[in-house]
C-alpha cells in the first residue's frame, strides 16, 4: 500500500467513525474499550487527529505532547471530532513528500508514516465506535489488515516500551488465512518482542485466522478467530500486549 492509499482509507474511516458515534449517542457504553464512553473515545481520537497534524504543520522534529481532551460534549463535540478529522486528512494531502517531523516508528518518509499511522489508529476507533452504535461491522480490505498486524508486531512491539515479555523464551506465530505470504513468527522473551515476516522454525502457540478479524483481535477488540498450541502464548499477548497513550 502506499502513502495515497493510506489517506483514502484515513478519509472513510473517520467519517465512518463520526457516523456510528453519532448513531450511538455520546453516552453509549464502547464494548471494545470498557472503561469508556463514545465522547471519551471521540475526544481521544480527535486530540490524536491534530496531535499528528501539528507535526507536520509545524515541522516539529521531536516529540510534543497532545494538547488534551476538550470540555466539549454532544453535538459540538461530534463538530469537533469531524473538524479536526478533515484538517488531518487535508494536512496530509497537501504535505511536501520530503516534509521533515518527528515519527516514532521506521517509515519511508515522515508522510508516510503518519498517513499510515493514523490510517490505522482511526480504523481501530471506527471499530470502537461501531461496537457502540451495534449492527454490523464495516469490513476491513485484507491488504490494509495485514499491514496493520506488521505495523503493530514489527513496528510498535519492537520498541523498548513493549511489555509483552516472557521469563522463558516462548514462540508465537501469527498467521492471516487469506492473504499470501502474511506469517509472522514472534520469540517472546525477557526483551522486547522480535517479529519477522516468515513461518521459521517451531512455534509453542498459533493464531491465525482471515487477515481482518486477525488485525482486530491482535489489537485486543476479538478473540482470536483460531488458537493452536500452548494456548497461555495467546493470553499473555492479550494480557500484555495494550498500546497505551503516552
Amino acid at each position: 500500500m502506499d502513502t495515497a492509499d493510506f489517506l483514502q482509507t484515513l478519509d472513510r474511516e473517520g467519517r465512518l467513525l463520526a457516523a456510528a458515534a453519532e448513531q450511538a449517542g455520546v453516552d453509549a457504553k464502547v464494548p471494545t474499550c470498557p472503561d469508556w464512553q463514545v465522547r471519551d473515545l471521540l475526544r481521544h481520537t480527535g486530540m490524536v487527529h491534530r496531535w499528528a497534524a501539528a507535526f507536520v504543520v509545524e515541522g516539529h522534529t521531536s516529540y510534543q505532547p497532545g494538547g488534551g481532551l476538550p470540555d466539549l460534549d454532544g453535538d459540538e463535540l461530534l463538530a469537533w471530532f469531524r473538524e479536526g478529522h478533515r484538517h488531518l486528512v487535508d494536512t496530509l494531502a497537501s504535505a511536501a513528500p520530503d516534509v521533515q517531523c518527528w515519527h516514532f516508528l521506521p517509515a519511508p518518509s515522515p508522510r508516510a508514516f503518519w498517513a499510515r499511522r493514523q490510517a490505522h489508529e482511526t480504523t481501530m476507533h471506527r471499530i470502537d465506535a461501531e461496537s457502540a452504535r451495534g449492527g454490523t461491522r464495516t469490513e476491513i480490505a485484507p491488504a490494509f489488515a495485514a499491514d496493520g498486524i506488521d505495523e503493530l508486531l514489527r513496528g510498535f512491539h519492537a520498541r523498548a516500551k513493549s511489555r509483552v515479555r516472557s521469563a522463558e523464551p516462548r514462540v508465537l506465530r501469527v498467521r492471516a488465512t487469506d492473504t499470501d505470504g502474511a506469517v509472522w513468527t514472534v520469540r517472546l522473551s525477557q526483551e522486547p518482542p522480535v517479529a519477522t515476516r516468515d513461518a521459521t522454525g517451531d512455534a509453542d502457540c498459533e493464531v491465525a485466522g482471515p487477515a481482518a478479524p486477525l488485525y482486530v483481535a491482535l489489537w485486543n477488540r476479538l478473540p482470536f478467530p483460531q488458537v493452536t498450541g500452548d494456548a497461555a502464548v495467546a493470553e499473555l499477548w492479550r494480557e500484555k500486549s495494550a498500546v497505551t497513550w503516552g
